[in-house]
């Protein structure tokens, strides 16, 4: 495939230097004395700010229109990352600003939640959008193909939960006004099976009162 069909990938895998200057949303990194912006998230921009040395991974995004880098701190974030731009409607942007706002954990949550009041609170993100994201990501996320976590897993399943007073819980905490992601965080933090749902809902009512 020629190199102006690509919409973008891993040509440059990461970049790995010293700090140059530091912008509102990108970064200069100066390796060998060649000088590579790269679009960051916040998390990611705090993790670099002070280094002296920093190697970010990154997506590398050719079009004729534009062409832009984009890094992050962690490889769970490119992950989510390229997970985000896999939908369509979904621009590197956009999948940018939605990291900024929320982890990579907490948006597989939201996603195997099936939170759409969640998903759909990012600038640019509406109920249809935030729809199509959960349906198209879901069973990636759940399946293991990007990231395997017990919590996550166990937050997709909360239909079929082999205990009652679990779910029971966290429809209580969503009929409170509690996002179903938030809910579900809750109530799993403090689990244990011997709790009936009442106890459960005290527990997490005040694990979300200290977030």
């Amino acid at each position: 495939m020629s190199l102006k069909r690509r919409r973008g990938g891993k040509m440059i895998a990461f970049v790995k230097g010293k700090v140059d200057f530091i912008n509102t949303n990108s970064v200069v990194i100066d390796n060998n004395g060649i000088g590579y912006e790269v679009f960051v998230t916040n998390s990611t921009m705090a993790r670099v700010s002070g280094a002296a040395e920093v190697k970010l991974y990154t997506y590398f995004q050719f079009k004729e229109d534009n062409i832009a880098l984009y890094g992050f701190y962690e490889k769970e974030e490119l992950k989510m990352f390229n997970l985000l731009i896999s939908v369509s409607g979904i621009g590197p942007k956009s999948a940018l600003n939605m990291l900024s706002a929320s982890s990579p954990q907490n948006l597989m949550l939201a996603i195997v939640a099936e939170d759409i009041n969640e998903m759909s609170k990012f600038p640019g993100i509406g109920k249809k959008t935030a729809a199509r994201l959960i349906l198209e990501l879901k069973d990636k996320i759940k399946g293991g193909i990007s990231y395997e976590s017990s919590e996550i897993l166990q937050a997709g399943n909360t239909s079929n939960v082999e205990s009652s007073n679990k779910s029971d819980a966290i429809d209580a905490l969503v009929a409170l006004g509690y996002s179903r992601s938030d809910a579900v965080r809750s109530v799993l933090s403090v689990y244990d099976e011997s709790l009936l749902a009442q106890d459960l809902i005290k527990l997490a009512l005040k694990k979300l009162s200290k977030n």
